[in-house]
This record gives C-alpha cells, structure tokens and sequence, in this order.
C-alpha cells in the first residue's frame, strides 16, 4: 500500500478521509430514513397488540405495500425491539452493524494487511472509509437493514472452516437460513464441497430454529409458510430498478406484463450450473475465500428480488479482487488488470447508476444501466479468480502459493 510513511502523514490522512467520507454520507446519498426497520419495529408490535404479523403494511416509494416478510424465526429475534422507543432502535440498529461492519473488515483485509506488512490501523481506516461508500452499505445502515449481520453470521463459519476448527461449522449459515431464506444456498455450498458435517449442522439448525419458531407462534408460522412466503407482492414490485437480480432484469423487459416463471427458471439453472462448476475449481484448489464470494454472488442473482442493499454480499468478492490484485508472485500485467477491474467495479458500486433509469428502463441504454449491478454479479460469477494452490486460505496467514496459473 503506497501511502504516508510517517505516523503523522498517517494519521493526518486518515483524519481527512474520514471527514470527507463522513461530509458525503452525511449530504450527498439520499438517507432511507429506517424504512425497514420501522416496518420490522412496526410490525413486531402489531403482533404483540393483536397477534398477527404478516398482515401488517406501510406504504413505500414505489407505490407498493411493505410488511413483514421474513420467517417467524426472524420475528422472534426481533421481538427484543419491542423494549426500545424508535430513536433507541436505531441507535440498536446502528450499533450492531458497525460492530458487524468492523468484524467482516477484519476477517476480510486483515490477511492482507499481515501479509503485505501495512501498518494495520492505517489500512483499516483506509478500507473501512472506502466500506462506507459502497452503496448497499449505505444502504444496509439507512434502511435499518440486517444483511451484514447475516453475512458475519455467514462468514464465522467460513472462518470455522478456514481456521481448522471445521467440526463447529454449519450454525452460523443454519441461523442466517432461518432468519432470511436466501443465505440457505450456502447449505449448498458446503454440500458441493463435501463439508457434510458442516451441512448436516446447518441443515440442523435452520430446522431447529424454523419449528422454535413453529412451537411458540404457531399462527405466524403457518400463514408465513402457507400464503406470505408465496406472495411476492408483499415483497415489493420486481420492476423496480432497485431490484438488482436475474428477475428484475426479465421484469424490466416485459413491464408492465409478469416475467415468465420458465424463462426466469432456466436462468435460476444456468446460473446455479455455472456457480456449482466455480466453486468445485475453488473447492478443487482449497480456496475457501473464493468459494464463499462465488456463493455470495449466486445468491444475488438466483433471489426473486435482491435489493440494492442486499449486494452487500458481493464484498467477500471485491476482497478476493483486491487480494488477486495484489500478489507479487502474479504477472504484473494481470495485477494491474484485476485492480482495474476491481476499481471500475468499486466505483460503479459507489455510484447509484442504477438510479439514472429509476423512471425509464427502455431501450439498449435502460437495458444496460438499469441492470448495472446484475451484470457486475454475472462478470464475478464468470471470472472471479482463484488461486492455485490448496495451501489457499480465505480468513489465515498462509504465504502466497509460488505461481498464478
């Protein structure tokens, strides 16, 4: 990392990017004003006032109707907001994201900074100013949202893995499967990599979690798995340009007509091809950091809707980016053509180009800008690289292997 070699260059720096960043977040993105959190805060207490939780809606930007769409297992661990006036949800909010914020920095450039030997707190101001810039991160702390708890919920059982302490692995992915649905793909993972214990436990605990669930709110149970988990209305409108998955795009295209399942289904099976296909290679060559990215990004794009917001799970994917970038053993030419990347893909990240075709999506330039993030996804799916050597680590300290192929 080139940069300030004196402490007080440091530190002058990191003051500086730190105000600028603070100075565009606090003026510059529109601010969500909590949207989501106040429908889950909402909606736990409508439960706990009449005992129903999926009939509960309030009104959103685009025009649909917003309630509680997440399995009962997740309303129970809400239920805790119910203690709290609204100012002290968000500050609950805010707190546990920059504690899970913090967490994924350090799990994810912490073994690069080791093993370039930059000054650790430095790098870690550096990365943690140009996390907050990202969009779906903006995002994820002015909605209220939870997705970057479920991905340290993710990746503590990629660190389990990586860090030889396998036999504990699988709780954390089974806990996100049951809070939200879509991190069960990483079940997946685990099963195509022949981690069956690390499954079985996952498998286990999103079960295990799911009838808890069932035994204290038996009637939340039954209307979320019998209607409101089958009614994507309640989830919002696929058109949306927020909504950054292989259906937004077949949304936008046929607006206002619905996007055909069997269209929509072939794609959901080319992509999970592809991903199977990548992961296998990355399972083949030991390198758990990219099998997780890969999943991660699978995930967004097999997901009937995946917000803006919830691209957060494509960080993991810059993090192997930037790493590849970075090796020295690598042919400099490929380093600086994976930085490149790696910054165009930052920079559109950070951008809300999307937004530009918030009111139009027609034509080839609404077909390509409105549908930026998607093909972002699909270019890491394809050609995220992975390393070469089974010595690979996602989360450790291991020298580089002596060669890229």
């Amino acid at each position: 990392m080139t940069g300030p070699t004196t402490p007080r260059g440091r530190l002058v720096l990191s003051l500086a990017l730190t105000v600028a960043v603070g100075l565009f977040l606090a003026f510059v993105p529109l601010h969500r004003d909590w949207f989501d959190l106040n429908v889950y805060y909402d909606a736990v207490g409508h439960w706990l006032r009449d005992g129903r939780i999926y009939d509960f809606t309030i009104p959103g930007a685009d025009g649909a109707d917003y309630g509680f769409t997440y399995p009962p297992f997740a309303a129970l661990c809400m239920l805790p907001m119910a203690l709290f006036d609204w100012p002290a949800a968000i500050t609950l909010s805010m707190v546990l994201n920059v504690a899970a914020s913090a967490t994924l920095l350090t799990w994810l450039i912490g073994p690069i900074v080791r093993r370039h030997g930059w000054n650790k707190w430095f790098a870690f101001v550096v990365a943690a100013c140009l996390f907050a810039l990202l969009e779906p991160v903006r995002d994820t702390f002015s909605f209220g949202q939870v997705n970057l708890l479920l991905l340290v919920l993710v990746f503590f059982d990629a660190w389990l893995l990586s860090t030889g302490r396998g036999r504990f692995a699988g709780c954390g992915i089974g806990l996100a499967a049951a809070i939200k649905l879509t991190p069960a793909i990483f079940i997946g993972y685990l099963l195509i990599t022949r981690r069956w214990r690390a499954a079985a436990t996952a498998t286990a605990t999103a079960a295990t979690a799911t009838l808890l669930a069932l035994a204290v709110a038996p009637g939340a149970s039954r209307v979320y798995w019998t209607e409101a988990l089958w009614d994507t209305d309640r989830i919002g409108v696929l058109s949306y340009v927020s909504n950054q998955s292989w259906e937004g795009v077949l949304a936008r295209l046929v607006d206002p007509v619905p996007p055909s399942g069997v269209v929509w289904g072939l794609g959901v099976l080319a992509v999970l091809a592809v991903w199977a296909y990548r992961v296998r290679r990355a399972a083949a060559a030991g390198d758990e950091r990219a099998g997780f990215a890969l999943t991660g990004v699978a995930a967004c794009l097999i997901s009937p809707i995946t917000w803006v917001h919830h691209l957060v799970w494509l960080i993991p994917a810059l993090a192997v980016l930037v790493d590849s970038g970075l090796r020295p053993d690598a042919p400099p030419a490929r380093r600086r053509l994976l930085l490149r990347v790696c910054a165009v893909v930052y920079v559109l990240l950070c951008s809300s180009v999307v937004w530009l075709w918030r009111f139009d999506s027609t034509g080839v330039d609404g077909f390509l800008g409105s549908n930026a993030y998607v093909w972002i996804c699909l270019g890491l799916l394809i050609a995220l690289p992975l390393r070469g050597a089974r010595s690979a680590n996602m989360l450790g300290q291991e020298p580089y292997p002596a060669r890229i192929p």
